[in-house]
């Protein structure tokens, strides 16, 4: 039985509760100021794991069929409806969280529901422990989510918190898969997927420090075309 994607929810449970809770303790002046860092760190995961690539030609066609596929479906729009009807029902339960208005909540709810449930890490983790048993790459990422969850939650609330059931729904997903997945893929598909991650990691970071709003949520299918486009340039092209 997998043990990491329970650990890794946790964490986010109670990172977003406390941070929610401190929250209303800390003065506005820090709460602005602690987004842009995690924007910050976000983009430089992105910028570490995009240099493992292989084949970036194939990553970056994936990207491209991923987001038009993304578009077309209405992905981001969908998860929009789903943030905004999770912020009512939590807000029913919880004190809401004031300075931010809908659309600003939405645009960096969105944002972080991405970080959390399709990094890298996280995905990558789950397919190994459910390939080998092996929690310790999720371990790390529980870590991280800890503080990162706390750190969001101070000023989008404790709506962080549910963040933790998408979450959990992927990586348990994910670990059953593995099996089937995981023996069909090369060391050179797997770093092509770690750097369409990191792709989306740093537009992610991009959207949280407000530089750029890309529309992550849609950016998503690319991650389940890369490794089968990595395999067909890998044979075919290069």
């Amino acid at each position: 039985m997998v043990i990491g994607p329970f650990v890794n929810g946790s964490a986010v449970v109670i990172g977003g509760l406390l941070g929610a809770f401190a929250g209303a303790k800390l003065p506005e002046r820090v709460r602005v100021s602690l987004n842009p860092l995690f924007g910050l760190c976000s983009m430089g995961l992105g910028i570490m794991v995009i240099p493992s690539v292989k084949y970036f030609a194939a990553v970056v066609l994936a990207s491209v069929i991923g987001l038009a596929i993304g578009e077309l479906c209405y992905i981001e729009k969908g998860i929009n409806k789903l943030a905004g009807s999770a912020r009512g029902l939590i807000d029913k339960v919880f004190p809401p969280v004031g300075g931010l208005s809908q659309e600003e909540f939405l645009d960096k709810y969105v944002a972080i529901l991405v970080l959390f449930c399709a990094s890298g890490t996280g995905v990558f983790g789950s397919m190994h422990e459910g390939m080998t048993g092996d929690p310790s790459i999720l371990y790390i990422k529980t870590i991280l989510d800890l503080f990162t969850a706390g750190i969001f939650a101070i000023t989008l609330g404790y709506a962080v918190a549910v963040i933790a059931v998408p979450q959990l729904v992927i990586q348990l997903s994910l670990a059953a898969l593995a099996a089937f997945i995981v023996p069909m893929t090369t060391p050179e598909m797997r770093a092509d997927f770690s750097a369409a991650g990191g792709l989306i990691m740093l537009a992610t970071g991009l959207r949280i420090c407000g530089i750029k709003s890309f529309p992550v949520a849609n950016m998503l299918p690319g991650l389940v075309l890369v490794m089968p486009i990595s395999y067909l340039w890998g044979t075919y092209i290069a």
